[in-house]
C-alpha cells in the first residue's frame, strides 16, 4: 500500500471529482453512522476536496442523482448500507463507491453465510448453530457450552447476548430475534479479542480490545471511556504475522475490496478463530480502523483519502 499523504495535488482533486458521502440511513446503526459522516465530511473539508453529504433515506436514488456526485464515500452502517442495497443503487446509477462490491457486501453482511463460506475454504471459525423458536435449547448448549448469541445481519454488538444456561439461550434467542430473522449461536472463545483493520490489500497493526464488560458489547464500543485499545497489540511478531494473514485471507475470500475490517478471537493457547467481516467500519472517534491507521503513520485524513484513491 502507497497511502495518500497530505497535501494532495490539484490533479489528485481533480481525478476524485465532486464526493458525496452517504451517512444516516434507516439501520438501528443511523447514529454511529451520521457520526462517521461527519468526521469523514471534515476530513475531505481539510484535504480541500469538493464534497456533499447526503442523509440516505427513502428517496436515496433521486437524492444521488440531485447531488451530483462523481463518486461516494459510504459512511452507511446496517442493513441498506452495508448489505449490497446502495452498492447495487451506486452501480445501476455509475457512480463509483469506496469499499466492497454487491456480492461480497451482501455476503459479509450476513454472519451465518460468512461462517459457512470460511468453514468451506478451511479458514477458522467457531463452531455455531443456527437457532429457531422450536431450537432444542439445552442441546445446542451441550453442544457448543457457554455461547455467543447473534442476529445474523446486524453490526455494532446490536442484540448480542453471553450465555451460559438454556433459560439465557432461549431469552437471547428472543431478543435476537426482535432485529433479524436469522439468529445463530457461536462457541464462545475465552480469551483476548483483537480487530484487524485491511487497507488497500495490507494488514494494518492488530489492536487488542479489553473492556470490563461482560463483552465488547454496543456500550463498550461507542459510549464507555474505559475500554482498553491497545496497539501494538503484544502479540510476538510470529503471532502477529500469523493474525494479519488470517485476516487478509479471511477478507479475501469473502471478495471484500479497498478496506474493511475483520474481527478476530483468540483462546489461551493463542489459536484464532474469525468472528466477521466488516465492509464498512465505523470512523468515529471510539472506532477501530482509523486507530490501527495512526498507529501506521496516517492522519484520519489521510486514511480517508487513501480509502477514496482505492475507489478510482
Amino acid at each position: 500500500m502507497q497511502p495518500v499523504k497530505l497535501p494532495i495535488s490539484d490533479e489528485f482533486k481533480k481525478q476524485l471529482g465532486r464526493v458525496g458521502v452517504l451517512l444516516g440511513g434507516t439501520s438501528s446503526e443511523r447514529e454511529i453512522s451520521l457520526q462517521s459522516g461527519a468526521a469523514v465530511v471534515a476530513a475531505l473539508a481539510e484535504a480541500g476536496i469538493e464534497h456533499v453529504a447526503i442523509d440516505v433515506g427513502d428517496n436515496a436514488i433521486a437524492d444521488i442523482q440531485a447531488a451530483n456526485i462523481d463518486r461516494a464515500f459510504l459512511a452507511l452502517h446496517g442493513a441498506g448500507g452495508e448489505d449490497g442495497r446502495i452498492q447495487a443503487v451506486l452501480e445501476y446509477l455509475k457512480i463509483p463507491f469506496t469499499g466492497s462490491g454487491v456480492q461480497s457486501s451482501a455476503l459479509a453482511m450476513d454472519k451465518l453465510r460468512t461462517k459457512q463460506l470460511w468453514r468451506g475454504v478451511n479458514l477458522s471459525t467457531p463452531e455455531f448453530a443456527v437457532l429457531t423458536a422450536n431450537s432444542d435449547w439445552a442441546k445446542i448448549l451441550a453442544d457448543l457450552g457457554e455461547a455467543m448469541v447473534k442476529p445474523a445481519h446486524e453490526g455494532s454488538s446490536i442484540g448480542m447476548d453471553r450465555v451460559k444456561t438454556a433459560q439465557e439461550l432461549a431469552e437471547a434467542f428472543a431478543n435476537a430475534a426482535k432485529y433479524d430473522g436469522s439468529v445463530i449461536a457461536e462457541r464462545l472463545i475465552v480469551g483476548s479479542e483483537f480487530t484487524v483493520a485491511i487497507l488497500d490489500g495490507e494488514a494494518l497493526p492488530p489492536i487488542k480490545l479489553e473492556t470490563d464488560h461482560t463483552f465488547y458489547d454496543f456500550n463498550a464500543k461507542y459510549i464507555a471511556n474505559d475500554t482498553r485499545y491497545i496497539c501494538p497489540c503484544g502479540l510476538s511478531p510470529e503471532k502477529e504475522a500469523e493474525l494479519k494473514t488470517l485476516a487478509l485471507a479471511a477478507f479475501d475470500a469473502v471478495g471484500c475490496q479497498g478496506w474493511g475490517r475483520v474481527d478476530v478471537m483468540a483462546d489461551k493457547s493463542l489459536n484464532f478463530y474469525l468472528l466477521e467481516v466488516n465492509t464498512a467500519p465505523g470512523m468515529t472517534s471510539h472506532s477501530l480502523v482509523p486507530m490501527a491507521a495512526k498507529v501506521r503513520g496516517l492522519s484520519f485524513s489521510e486514511l480517508v483519502l487513501t480509502i477514496l484513491r482505492c475507489s478510482l
